[in-house]
């Protein structure tokens, strides 16, 4: 297919795992109502963002990929033939954890998993405390609708991440993401944090030649200290707007794209033609000293 109505669930969490699920399948029914095929859910979101504090009791909410979460999700999906994305905390076994994307097809079968491959450790996001790196590598998605790629929030800041994914196929790529400000920041600290978020994901959509999708979270956590910035898009092959969500408000949409305007930006703006594969090694080597 290339013409392809893809859903972004952009809502708030509460401390209630399963209420959180509950409302997320509610959201996906409503995208689906709108018409989208492809529903993508926004980064762990059958919690509050917990990376916030390094704290041994938020393992609990950890569970098995595939489990009850994608149970559930498997069943929506086959009963509305829509595909889904689901971000959620993977207990691998005992005391190795991942942040992970589940992908399930339009017939509810489970697809496979991505695990976050960029794991950030910065104030309010300490990540490194609870995941353990991806092991999988990059991972495209062969579903009834679209080969998708699918990486998780602090991988969007990598071209190297976007270009990979990209070059294995994927023809939309999708960010489930979770991201804010802190309350005491100033507002011109706040939209400069925003645009450079928002700028770099619509550079991964130019270089490549395919639509970038990009769900985050809203609401106050963190006991006020923290406002999700939602702010969800998604962003044709040259990186134009096709659909920007608002700063605050839980939103579901639902944005037709077209697969097959990948080959037409592609040919008339030959960036992958032009690739000098051949001098890219040193991108390999953590900083290239002069000595």
């Amino acid at each position: 297919m290339s013409k392809v109505k893809i859903g972004l669930v952009q809502t708030s969490c509460t401390a209630n795992k399963a209420e959180n699920l509950a409302k997320a399948i509610v959201k996906i029914r409503e995208a689906a109502a709108k018409g989208a095929q492809i529903v993508c859910l926004q980064e762990l979101f059958t919690s509050l963002y917990f990376c916030d504090v390094e704290d041994y009791e938020n393992f609990q909410l950890a569970e098995p990929i595939p489990g009850d979460s994608t149970n559930a999700l498997s069943k929506v999906a086959a009963e509305l033939n829509v595909v889904i994305i689901a971000s959620l905390f993977e207990k691998r076994a005992q005391g190795l954890y991942h942040n992970t994307t589940a992908v399930l097809d339009a017939d509810g079968t489970y697809l496979g998993k991505y695990r976050k491959m960029h794991i950030p450790d910065d104030p309010a996001y300490y990540e490194k405390f609870y995941f353990t790196p991806g092991d999988l590598g990059y991972k495209i998605f062969k579903t009834k609708y679209a080969t998708l790629g699918v990486l998780i929030c602090w991988d969007q800041w990598y071209p190297e991440a976007a270009r990979i994914t990209s070059l294995m196929g994927a023809e939309i790529l999708f960010y489930p993401t979770a991201i804010g400000w802190a309350t005491s920041q100033d507002e011109a600290t706040n939209t400069e944090q925003y645009n450079a978020w928002q700028t770099i994901q619509r550079s991964h959509a130019v270089a490549n030649g395919v639509h970038v999708v990009s769900v985050n979270r809203v609401g106050l956590e963190q006991n006020g200290a923290m406002k999700f910035w939602g702010g969800s898009f998604v962003s044709n092959p040259f990186g134009s707007l096709l659909y920007k969500a608002s700063h605050d408000a839980e939103e579901v949409a639902v944005v037709e794209i077209d697969t097959t305007a990948t080959d037409r930006y592609r040919t008339h703006w030959p960036f992958m033609r032009d690739r000098r594969i051949d001098s890219y090694q040193p991108v390999t080597k953590r900083y290239i000293d002069e000595d």
